[in-house]
Protein backbone atom coordinates (compact mmCIF):
# COMPACT_ATOMS: atom_id res chain seq x y z
CA UNK A 1 0.00 0.00 0.00
CA UNK A 2 1.37 3.29 -1.02
CA UNK A 3 1.80 6.27 1.36
CA UNK A 4 -1.34 8.02 -0.71
CA UNK A 5 -3.24 5.27 -0.71
CA UNK A 6 -2.72 4.81 3.17
CA UNK A 7 -4.06 8.94 3.48
CA UNK A 8 -6.97 8.14 1.02
CA UNK A 9 -7.89 5.46 3.25
CA UNK A 10 -7.37 7.10 6.47
CA UNK A 11 -9.55 10.12 4.89
CA UNK A 12 -12.41 7.42 3.91
CA UNK A 13 -12.08 6.22 7.31
CA UNK A 14 -13.25 9.47 8.92
CA UNK A 15 -15.74 10.78 6.58
CA UNK A 16 -17.30 7.59 7.36
CA UNK A 17 -17.73 8.42 11.05
CA UNK A 18 -18.37 12.15 10.49
CA UNK A 19 -21.44 10.54 8.47
CA UNK A 20 -22.12 7.81 11.15
CA UNK A 21 -21.77 11.04 14.04
CA UNK A 22 -24.17 13.14 11.83
CA UNK A 23 -26.82 10.99 11.19
CA UNK A 24 -27.20 10.06 14.84
CA UNK A 25 -27.91 14.29 15.48
CA UNK A 26 -31.52 14.27 16.83
CA UNK A 27 -31.85 16.47 13.81
CA UNK A 28 -29.35 15.70 11.21
CA UNK A 29 -28.28 18.66 9.11
CA UNK A 30 -29.04 17.02 4.96
CA UNK A 31 -26.82 19.61 3.64
CA UNK A 32 -23.75 18.75 5.79
CA UNK A 33 -24.25 15.13 4.96
CA UNK A 34 -24.84 15.60 1.23
CA UNK A 35 -21.21 17.44 1.26
CA UNK A 36 -19.93 14.65 3.63
CA UNK A 37 -20.92 12.03 1.31
CA UNK A 38 -19.80 13.45 -1.88
CA UNK A 39 -16.36 13.93 -0.49
CA UNK A 40 -16.76 10.05 0.33
CA UNK A 41 -17.45 9.05 -2.84
CA UNK A 42 -14.79 11.21 -4.24
CA UNK A 43 -11.86 9.70 -2.00
CA UNK A 44 -13.40 6.49 -2.98
CA UNK A 45 -12.82 7.00 -6.62
CA UNK A 46 -9.63 8.49 -6.04
CA UNK A 47 -8.50 4.92 -3.94
CA UNK A 48 -10.18 3.11 -6.49
CA UNK A 49 -8.16 4.38 -9.37
CA UNK A 50 -5.00 3.97 -7.18
CA UNK A 51 -5.59 0.87 -7.00
CA UNK A 52 -6.40 0.05 -10.61
CA UNK A 53 -3.24 1.82 -10.96
CA UNK A 54 -1.23 -0.61 -9.21
CA UNK A 55 -2.52 -3.58 -10.18
CA UNK A 56 -1.73 -2.89 -13.84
Amino acid sequence: MTAMMYRLSVIHHKLDAEIRRELKRRIPDSIRLLRLKKLRLMVKDRLAGNMRGALA
